[in-house]
This record gives C-alpha cells, structure tokens and sequence, in this order.
C-alpha cells in the first residue's frame, strides 16, 4: 500500500506539520547571515523532501541521473561518492512508500543478495576492523538497495523519466570525453582517455558506467519511448566515448551485452545480424591492445601488473582461505596487500574466503536465472547488463561503487516496470485489448 502525503497529514496532524516548517523555516532564516551555502542546501533538501511527500517518487527519480557522479562527499568521518549518498537518501522513500507488493522477481533478488550478506557475516566476525563493517553495509546498499530505488522508479510508472535522465546524464559525460579525445590526438597522444571534466574519472569507470547506457539504447525496449531518431545518435555517441576511453574490459562488456540482446530479439533478426558483426570489430581491437602490451615487454603495463596482482591475490587468499582477510582489507595499516584484486571472483576469495564466494556464486547465478525467466520485453535489458557485469568484472574491479549500483539500479527498473504494466488495467480498442500505461 502505498503512503501519501494526505495519510502523513492524517497520522501526523496538522499542528505538528505546521510546527515543523516553521522550525526549518526559522533555521534556514538564522544561517543565511552566516552560512548560506548549507542554508541553500537545508532549504533544497526541505523542499526535495516536500516533493518526495507529494510523490514517493521524487527521490528515486532525481537518483537515476546523479547516479553517475562520481565526485566525493565526505561527512561525519565517511568518505562515499555522491552517488551513493543519493542512493542512501532514495532508499527509504522507496522502501517505505514504492508500490507493494514486490515481483516475485525481485523478492528473489533481494533474497540471493541477503545469502551473500549472510555468508560475508563470517569475515566480519573474523577480520573486526571499522572497514569491513562499513563495507558490508555498502555492497548490501548497493545490490538491494539499488534494486529497491529502481524498482520504485519503474513501478510507480516514472520508468522512462528515470531512465532518460540517466542517459542524457551519461550522454553529458560521453561528449566530453569525445572533445578531450579530439584535443589529445590532435597534439598526437592516441592513447587511453581519462576524461578531466565534469569531474575527473578514471578510463575504466567511464567506460563500463557508459556500456550501461549504451545497453539501454541497443535494446530499446517499448516501454522506454525513446525513438531511432534519437536513440541511434545516442547510441553512436556513447560507443565513440567508450571506443576512445580505450577501457579493454569495457568493450568486451559492451560485445558480451550486445550478443545477449541480440540473441534475445528474436523480432528482429536483421538487426541482431548488424550486431553479431560488430562483435567481430571490437574483439579484434581488443586483442590486438592485448597483443601489443604483451609485445612490449614493459612489465609496468596494464596487463603484466594484472597477471602479477592476480597471482598475488591467489597468495593472499590461501593465508586465510575460509574467512578471508575482511572487505576492503588492502586499504588498512599493515594489510597483506595494498591493492584492490582486479577480478570479482579473487577479489571474493582474499576478501571473504571460501564461504563468501560461495555467497558470491548463489547471487550471481540465482540473479541470471530469476532475469533469464523474465518476460523478454523487461527482462532481456535486465539480463544482459547482469551479464555484461560479471564479465567486466573478470578483469578488472567488483566492487566498486557506482559500477555496481547503475546496473541494479537498472535491473530493479525493468523489473518495476514489468510489475507496473502487468498490474495495469486493459481496455479495449477495436476488438483488441491494450494495456493502459
């Protein structure tokens, strides 16, 4: 059952309503003369949460597109990105107010996730440091929590605002990168890209963060209103930025994403056939970067520090192969390493130990399954950015924050909206029956 604004009247009463504004409006008054920037940010906050009143919505619709901001906040002694405070804000509009009762496929998802939390308990009790702690919160966050907030997006019928707020996000992001690509080749540098602006970014993040939004327009689904028109411009230009971010483990998400689409369209073959063909392009550069970095003979370069950390990563595992060494062990005083394993699964076992990728290997089989079983016209998005997930984690960072929470945060808005046009009422038009959105 969903709550508004009217049911907070009702149960909170009016007097206390009325006492609480001019609190916050007499507060707001006494810092402007000194602080106005946090006064400016209390009354944004004031009014974002009126809004959320009047429409549940309001907070998992204005995460979609800050989703991809990766600039930092930190407050209270935390250090977390933008997108993952808002994040932390949208959930409990979204859990306590989303439209009930959730799909049976996400209370499936949810499910999974809570036996991989619950296998990663051990390494807390193993490994007792402040990190490991905080870190278990922050995956729970980012897998539930992400499903939750776009599962309340897609079922209160705000699914293709969400989402077109987070592509023309990512396509702000893309355009950038294109023009810092232009400039740098122009001064006759062609190597990797690392955008320097709206904020800086790394050429992996910006690459796999934009194979999401480019999964999204490759698939196009109905219910997301979004034309050829504009879809196949914004499609080239988020390839173009990924192709020039040169990110290797974001092109083979991008291949990986593309097939499973491709092989799930069955409605149109000429199209998956287009696809299949550039799969062949994009392996063959892929290799090639590879072949040319192991030609090198530079030991510093990507690839030969990659095979390093993943043997290290095995060493570092077999010290403490059940429990592991705690989440985000590499970051404290001391730890038997200071890097983060560049592989989901190695990542997993130094972490957590036997018994969490255990956890690790229920979550993301259950997930691919319960998606795979989906109706096609919602699933089939779902599944291929699950699937173009773990594969660009086999070679490079899981847990990373906004790389993980965009694609659940997709998924829970597929899987929203699927829930919203299946619960939809039909009326009838010429003899045929049409959902009413």
């Amino acid at each position: 059952m969903t709550l508004t604004w009217r049911d907070v009247v009702q149960r909170a009463g009016i007097g206390v309503l009325v006492a609480a504004a001019v609190v916050l409006a007499l507060g707001v008054a006494w810092l402007v003369p000194n602080q106005p920037m946090l006064a400016l940010g209390v009354a944004v906050v004031v009014l974002v949460g009126i809004a959320a009143l009047v429409e549940p919505a309001t907070l998992p619709v204005l995460a979609m597109p800050l989703s991809v901001v990766v600039l930092r906040v930190s407050a209270g002694g935390t250090d977390l990105t933008l997108s993952d405070a808002v994040l932390a804000l949208a959930f409990w509009p979204a859990v306590l107010m989303s439209p009930r009762p959730f799909s049976k496929e996400l209370r499936a998802l949810l499910w999974l996730n809570v036996v991989y939390q619950a296998l990663t308990i051990f390494t807390l009790i193993a490994n007792p440091f402040l990190a490991n702690t905080v870190e278990w919160f922050h995956a729970w966050l980012l897998v539930s929590g992400a499903l939750i907030v776009g599962w309340a997006v897609g079922a209160s019928g705000h699914a293709r605002l969400g989402i077109t707020m987070f592509l023309i996000a990512c396509l702000l992001l893309a355009l950038p990168t294109i023009a810092q690509a232009a400039l740098q080749y122009a001064g006759g540098n062609f190597g990797a890209v690392y955008p320097r602006w709206p904020w800086p970014m790394h050429k992996n993040f910006i690459g796999t963060l934009l194979v999401s939004a480019a999964l999204v327009l490759y698939a196009r689904p109905s219910w997301l209103g979004w034309t050829k028109r504009w879809a196949v411009p914004g499609l080239l230009v988020l390839v173009v930025a990924i192709a020039v971010s040169q990110s290797r483990q974001a092109l083979v998400g991008l291949a990986v994403g593309l097939l499973v689409i491709s092989l799930r369209r069955h409605d149109e073959r000429r199209r998956a056939t287009i696809a299949l063909a550039a799969l062949l392009p994009i392996g063959y550069i892929v290799l090639t970067m590879v072949r040319d970095q192991i030609a090198s003979g530079n030991e510093h370069n990507s690839w030969f520090q990659r095979l390093e950390w993943y043997i290290e990563s095995y060493r570092i595992w077999l010290q403490s192969p059940w429990f592991g060494h705690g989440l985000r062990f590499w970051t404290q005083e001391g730890a038997v390493a200071q890097f983060q394993p560049p592989n989901a699964f190695l990542e997993v076992a130094a972490s957590t130990g036997v018994v969490g990728v255990l956890g690790f290997v229920v979550l993301w089989v259950g997930a691919i399954v319960v998606l795979f079983r989906m109706d096609p016209a919602f699933g089939t998005l779902a599944l291929a950015l699950a699937v173009s997930r773990i594969t660009v984690s086999q070679f490079d960072l899981f847990w990373v924050s906004i790389s993980v929470s965009v694609p659940f945060l997709l998924i829970g808005t597929c899987i929203g909206v699927s829930r919203a046009r299946h619960s939809a009422p039909e009326k009838s038009e010429g003899g045929r029956l049409v959902t009413v959105a």
